[in-house]
């Protein structure tokens, strides 16, 4: 669940998000609705949330993970989850990028200049510059508080095939400005009022710094099923089979169908939808219902596992959208776990998100991953 966290971090307050609470914060706008299947789950038990009761006996096990690794983005929250511990934060650029970045980006894709070089709002930056960026054909070169290259064209200026070449030049200028993603984001419509963005996305990772969880599955021989944006983040290491998706709606049906599918193996989804339409938007309503939506999926995925199955349901860092701003928060995320033969156990608050991918070596049998203390013992 992208952008769903539980709970400001110890160290939140360097990132300038204390007090944030993505979930919490959400169901306090919306007057404590409920979330029957995930409070079924034991998510109530992790941490007092409106609406959520901690009195029932949970069908899963509950628990929160700490973040170890600096920075409250994607890569290095997915990254952490499959044993990856960074060092150093990927680098920001707040006011803009430097000149030399720009310039080298200008030469290098002969797109003879550049539209705005600051950070923005993706969904404000095309509204405020799309119409030049029609009548010049300039691509839109934007970042955010997060460490990210973004590129905004015009379907009709750049075909998705140029606009993805204009990321593969920029992927390789900024792999030594340790830039952690370059973003590829076409968009449609006529004038301000219409433009959209559409669901090509596409997200170019800066190279991994050591093997994960992934490669060490691929090397067992074990099915690994990227679904959404996962394949991205890592850079397709590890992964058999990659399933782009355009809603969580959409991510969780092939969550499901691929599930049933499935001898033996991992399916791992990322539901963009939470952080992308809502976290950033600072849009609670629509937080909210895509929280209902995939409560109301969960019975099918449950239902998919089968005898054997396990789910496990987490995120890769907060987006609070009751925060003052529209960045990521930095902030503990859910541990649930979820399978019919499993116990049901409070894991506690983790050291790591690179538990549960410590968990998941123990559970395919494989060498243990780099970091991490698997939980795999507590639930078996």
């Amino acid at each position: 669940m992208d952008g769903v966290g539980i709970g400001a971090l110890a160290d939140a307050s360097l990132y300038g998000d204390p007090g944030a609470h993505t979930l919490k914060h959400i169901l306090e706008k919306k007057g404590g609705l409920p979330l029957p299947h995930f409070e079924s789950l034991g998510l109530g038990h992790i941490d007092p949330l409106p609406g959520i009761s901690s009195q029932n006996k949970p069908l899963g096990s509950y628990g929160k993970m700490s973040e170890i690794s600096p920075g409250k983005d994607t890569a290095t929250g997915h990254w952490e989850m499959m044993g990856i511990h960074l060092k150093k934060a990927f680098a920001t650029f707040p006011h803009g990028f430097p000149q030399k970045l720009i310039s080298d980006f200008i030469e290098q894709t002969g797109v003879g200049n550049i539209l705005a070089n600051k950070a923005a709002s993706g969904t404000e930056i095309i509204k405020e510059l799309g119409q030049e960026h029609l009548e010049t054909e300039f691509p839109i070169v934007y970042t955010s508080a997060d460490s990210v290259f973004q590129i905004a064209c015009h379907e009709e200026r750049f075909p998705i095939q140029e606009l993805y070449h204009l990321c593969e030049i920029a992927r390789r200028l900024c792999d030594s400005y340790q830039i952690g993603r370059v973003i590829a984001r076409p968009f449609t419509g006529d004038n301000p009022s219409s433009f959209k963005r559409t669901a090509d996305r596409k997200d170019y990772a800066i190279a991994l710094p050591e093997p994960m969880l992934l490669n060490k599955l691929q090397e067992a021989n074990i099915n690994v099923i990227a679904i959404g944006k996962i394949a991205d983040i890592f850079n397709h290491q590890g992964i058999a089979t990659s399933i782009k998706t355009k809603s969580n709606l959409e991510g969780l049906r092939a969550s499901a169908e691929e599930i049933e599918k499935l001898d033996s193996g991992l399916v791992f989804t990322n539901l963009v939808d939470f952080d992308q339409l809502y976290g950033h938007r600072n849009d609670v309503d629509g937080f909210f219902q895509a929280l209902q939506e995939m409560d109301q999926s969960l019975p099918k995925l449950m239902h998919a596992l089968g005898e054997d199955g396990i789910l496990m349901i987490s995120s890769d860092h907060g987006n609070d959208p009751t925060f003052p701003g529209t960045d990521h928060t930095r902030e503990y995320v859910p541990l649930l776990v979820y399978g019919k033969k499993l116990k049901s156990k409070n894991l506690g608050t983790r050291a790591s998100f690179s538990d549960l991918g410590q968990t998941l070596a123990d559970i395919f049998e494989i060498a243990p991953i780099q970091n991490g203390k698997s939980f795999w013992q507590e639930l078996s």
